[in-house]
């Protein structure tokens, strides 16, 4: 089980409103509980626990850094038990053209496949060095947006009201070789109170600021670079609130999906913006 490439856009906080305002992230730290949501396939995943956590911090002066583990154990009666234990540490800077990451894995407590590397997008190219799992590089034509500014360039989408957005998206997961297509679709924006939530899910979401704030559904989907139609590698959906935090989380593999309960939501002091 690999790291969810869009955990980079779960929980990520902006201030200000209207379409014309800047997208402003703020530190902050989230919890979800993993529990299973739906089974399939040949290889049925019986049960399914875990937890992500999402560390986040920086401004718009010096950049974005974001530390995410996710540890989740599936169990299964034909392949037993198998726990995996995903780390992944980026930074993206300020203005979203340069991005570093490190991506680590234990499965059953073995590691498996480490990536790590640098990547710059510069005149509509992508330019990508690796140190792991081998000393390597290779190039994208075409606009790639890395994962913060993906999710900012999201949060600007559905305020202005527009419904779907599509691009490519470079985050160094998998064997950090890999350019994504993207598809955003965007739901009618919704609050707490005009929707009925469930009495114990994401329960910091219906708390404080939270409770009458503007939402959006989100089906975000992941593609494998090509032309055609093709079926989604992986599907993220989520509620997209109008300060950016993420609710009613659902990570789709394909043959299962695991659904996230937001328990802990940490907001930290807001760094300064840069001044002119």
């Amino acid at each position: 089980m690999r790291l969810p490439r869009a955990t980079a856009c779960l929980v990520l906080f902006a201030t200000g409103a209207g379409a014309a305002e800047p997208v402003h992230l703020a530190s902050h730290r989230a919890v979800y509980d993993l529990s299973l949501a739906q089974s399939g396939g040949t290889r049925a995943v019986e049960s399914a626990r875990g937890r992500i956590v999402i560390d986040f911090s920086g401004d718009a002066c010096k950049g974005y850094t974001m530390q995410t583990r996710q540890v989740t154990v599936l169990d299964s009666g034909e392949t037993g038990s198998r726990t995996s234990d995903l780390r992944n540490t980026t930074f993206e800077s300020a203005d979203g053209r340069s991005y570093r990451f490190k991506v680590s894995t234990l499965l059953n407590g073995t590691p498996g496949q480490s990536v790590d590397g640098t990547a710059e997008t510069a005149a509509d190219a992508l330019k990508v060095r690796l140190k792991e799992p081998k000393r390597d590089g290779f190039q994208a034509s075409g606009e790639v947006l890395f994962p913060t500014l993906h999710m900012r360039r999201l949060i600007e989408t559905a305020r202005a009201g527009q419904t779907t957005l599509s691009v490519k998206v470079y985050d160094g997961t998998d064997d950090g070789r890999k350019v994504y297509d993207t598809l955003a679709v965007i739901g009618r924006p919704a609050t707490i109170a005009s929707a009925k939530a469930e009495s114990d899910r994401d329960k910091p979401l219906r708390e404080g600021e939270m409770a009458g704030m503007t939402h959006w559904p989100v089906t975000l989907s992941y593609f494998t670079s090509g032309a055609g139609e093709r079926t989604p590698i992986y599907v993220l959906t989520f509620d997209l609130y109008e300060n950016g935090v993420s609710g009613n989380l659902r990570l789709d593999y394909g043959e299962f999906a695991v659904a996230g309960n937001l328990s802990r939501l940490d907001k930290l002091p807001a760094a300064t913006d840069c001044k002119s």
